[in-house]
């Protein structure tokens, strides 16, 4: 999580250090009359609580009990719920006023938000499939401990899938954000994640791996050259007005982002509007045209501060630009299945067979490296090297689009 640039909880509470709670919440549910006991389980009664089922939209005759965990005769209502089960042998358990036992599967939840963050709050998260029973459960044992009990928002993200199948270990197409961080960048998983909206389903594929990779390599090496210009310049000459046409791009940039993000965090939006100023800050350090722009440095430090500062706010700024491109770096040649020294002794082949114009050979190297994800940039100043997404990768890109 930490490599992932998600900020740790507050607090990370345990169940079995708020048992006290746990029991007294059931306590409050018995007293308000929404829950019976029987031979030392207490259930949660649904029909005592008339508004059952309006987070995930389900009438009480539409559940079909037994689904999950075998039906109990001794329920009065086949969709009543547990909040304390009787200690079975070989389980732990506790002592409480009904007898030993342990608390059911989802007052958990209720007890432990409620100590820390009281009985109405604001943001409750969660995948899509714990939407019914578990947070649908959640809502009506809170409130029948509290009648003002309340979330504002319930925020369920949609469920992963790999190669459009969904991800399960039955399938054999389970792995861990470790694994795919043997050979991807933290930060180009987090764009990936990013590049599709958190309530719907997201198909997990190397081609998408890559692409992501590809992209928060460009928006760093832009971000890289845009701050070794500025270095060259100190900041009096950043001190003028920000010309009309740059501060329009930034204007309608910082709009969408508030925008997009203001209507449920919608990040596959903000991420697209950050094209155009990037592609303004490119224009500005190569074109002919840009380069001869007034106050072109005045234009250069607000596009990157803005675009700085919309990173941070998405956990997507490096911390340093440099460093994250060697780190792509790296994880490009790990992919490849090459060394550094490996690319540049092909670069140097390549410009011997160049020199000696030898252009079938030259552009047999220049494909190889590129059917392994490595692109060769050719300049006055010589031939560099960047990832890249692999060749026949690229070709399934154009293809599906």
């Amino acid at each position: 999580m930490a490599y992932l640039h998600c900020l740790p909880p507050s607090i990370e509470p345990r169940v079995s250090d708020h048992i006290p709670e746990i029991i007294e919440m059931i306590k409050q549910i018995l007293d308000n009359g929404c829950a019976y006991t029987i031979q030392g389980d207490v259930y949660f009664s649904v029909d005592k609580f008339p508004d059952y089922g309006r987070l995930s939209g389900r009438k009480l005759e539409d559940n079909r009990a037994g689904e999950r965990v075998a039906v109990d005769s001794r329920k009065k209502n086949p969709a009543d719920f547990a909040l304390w089960k009787s200690a079975k042998e070989g389980e732990p358990f506790w002592d409480s006023p009904w007898g030993p036992g342990r608390p059911g599967w989802h007052i958990e939840c209720s007890a432990m938000s409620a100590t820390y963050l009281g009985y109405s709050f604001d943001i409750h998260g969660g995948g899509m499939d714990l939407i019914f029973p578990h947070h649908e459960n959640e809502i009506a044992q809170s409130c029948a401990a509290c009648h003002m009990s309340n979330v504002t928002y319930w925020i369920h993200n949609g469920f992963v899938t790999i190669d459009s199948e969904k991800m399960s270990k039955s399938l054999g197409n389970f792995f861990t954000i470790r694994q795919v961080l043997e050979l991807y960048h933290p930060l180009a998983l987090r764009l990936f994640l990013m590049g599709t909206h958190y309530r719907s389903p997201i198909n997990y594929s190397e081609i998408q791996l890559e692409s992501a990779s590809d992209r928060i390599f460009y928006i760093y090496q832009t971000l890289h050259d845009c701050e070794n210009i500025l270095s060259q310049h100190d900041e009096a000459s950043r001190k003028d007005s920000i010309p009309s046409g740059t501060a329009l791009c930034i204007d309608k940039f910082n709009d969408e982002f508030l925008t997009s993000m203001s209507d449920d965090f919608h990040t596959p939006v903000t991420l697209a509007a950050m094209s155009e100023p990037l592609k303004t800050i490119n224009d500005l350090l190569h074109t002919r045209k840009g380069k001869k722009q007034e106050l072109r440095i005045v234009s250069l430090a607000a596009l990157e501060n803005t675009i700085r500062n919309v990173l941070t706010l998405l956990g997507l700024f490096p911390g340093s630009y440099t460093e994250a491109l060697q780190e792509l770096r790296d994880y490009a040649l790990k992919r490849a299945r090459l060394t550094e020294d490996q690319v540049l002794q092909k670069i140097e082949e390549r410009n011997k067979a160049r020199k000696n114009k030898q252009y079938e050979e030259s552009d047999a190297i220049r494909k190889y490296l590129s059917d392994v994800g490595i692109a060769l940039m050719d300049s006055p100043g010589g031939t560099t090297w960047r990832p890249a997404i692999p060749l026949a990768l690229q070709e399934q890109l154009v293809a599906a689009s």
